[in-house]
């Protein structure tokens, strides 16, 4: 099942429910190339390989190519995205509740944004659709287990795959470059370290874009009284449209996350952050591959804890790690509640 540019138009002009839906949906997408994309270019800003602003716009392409891309070749993501929880049964209602996990996502991410803390929007996202879930069905038959369970794989996926690869691709380099001039390397890791971001960014973009498509898809159902639609193709229109989203709030920036990342969790030389990247990309690949949504800031993260690790374990900042990860831990409650909270009170009213 597919959607027609026109035929969404229509819906969007004759559903004001939809238009909301929508614009909440387009608000977290801006939300996530803004506060989540400047994860991808953290390292080769911190590594001085490129311009802070030349590597927002460089993210902000690879984004772009990446949703529009992945999504062409394989929809496995947006499918799993689409179908972990049950908005069936009054279709008014259930649309109701999803722009209240839309609108939880949207405050929880802002929220960690200002605190300049590198949250995920992957996890924010599925903790405010399970939220609102909970609250239309009063219990947990709106959450399908089956594919709610490849959130938790993608979890250890992203952790164990991020910090292993991350301390592999650091020993693999090191030993291939041990007789090697450092300083006749620094040039070609910097534009290798150039690449990792650009390949970073496109799989930042392959795996969020999506996630949030294939919310875009369960409210264009919901708003069609569809809400039992099983399987869909995503539009041609739907990428570029969420692609270009994206790409405009990833040029709006985001200094505070890469200085989190790339500069206080680990000093990084060219060809760490290289490895760091490259790590990072392998593992989005995997997971975007085989349907499993993944956090692309949990994953690059870890790929910096692995490359930190290879050198000595000392050289990880752990207290930035451990905000980090107390961050992570506290989204699927603290998300997952208001979004519970919000689709309680957004039905009352509406």
């Amino acid at each position: 099942m597919t959607v027609s540019l026109s035929a969404f138009l229509q819906q969007l002009v004759t559903s004001p429910p939809l238009l909301i839906t929508v614009l909440l949906t387009l608000g977290v997408i801006l939300v996530n190339g803004w506060t989540d994309a400047p994860n991808a270019i953290a390292t080769c800003v911190s590594t001085r390989s490129i311009k802070p602003r030349h590597a927002i716009w460089m993210a902000a392409a690879f984004n772009f190519l990446g949703v529009l891309v992945m999504t062409a070749l394989n929809a496995t993501v947006a499918q799993t995205i689409y179908k972990m929880v049950d908005f069936g049964g009054d279709p008014h209602q259930a649309l109701i509740a999803l722009c209240a996990a839309l609108f939880a996502i949207v405050t929880w991410a802002t929220a960690a944004w200002a605190f300049g803390i590198p949250t995920s929007e992957s996890h924010a996202l599925i903790a405010g659709l399970s939220g609102a879930a909970i609250a239309l069905h009063g219990g947990l038959s709106g959450i399908n287990g089956g594919e709610w369970v490849k959130v938790l794989y993608g979890l250890v996926l992203s952790t164990l795959l991020g910090f292993a690869l991350g301390w592999l691709c650091t020993k693999a380099i090191e030993f291939l470059f041990r007789r090697a001039d450092r300083q006749k390397t620094l040039e070609p890791f910097r534009w290798a370290q150039i690449g990792g971001g650009a390949a970073m960014a496109f799989m930042h973009g392959a795996q969020d874009g999506q996630k949030f498509m294939g919310i875009f898809m369960l409210g264009i159902f919901l708003a069609g009284g569809q809400g039992d639609a099983q399987s869909f193709q995503i539009p041609l229109w739907m990428m570029v449209l969420c692609s270009l989203v994206m790409a405009l709030g990833t040029s709006i920036g985001g200094m505070r996350i890469i200085k989190a990342v790339g500069m206080d969790m680990v000093k990084l030389e060219k060809y760490q952050g290289f490895a760091a990247d490259l790590a990072g990309a392998g593992c989005l690949l995997v997971s975007s591959l085989t349907g499993v949504p993944v956090s692309t800031t949990h994953t690059k993260t870890t790929a910096i804890m692995g490359v930190g690790a290879a050198k000595r374990l000392s050289s990880v900042n752990w207290g930035v790690v451990k905000e980090m990860l107390l961050t992570w831990v506290l989204t699927f409650p603290g998300c997952g509640l208001i979004g519970y909270l919000m689709a309680k009170l957004f039905i009352w009213i509406f």
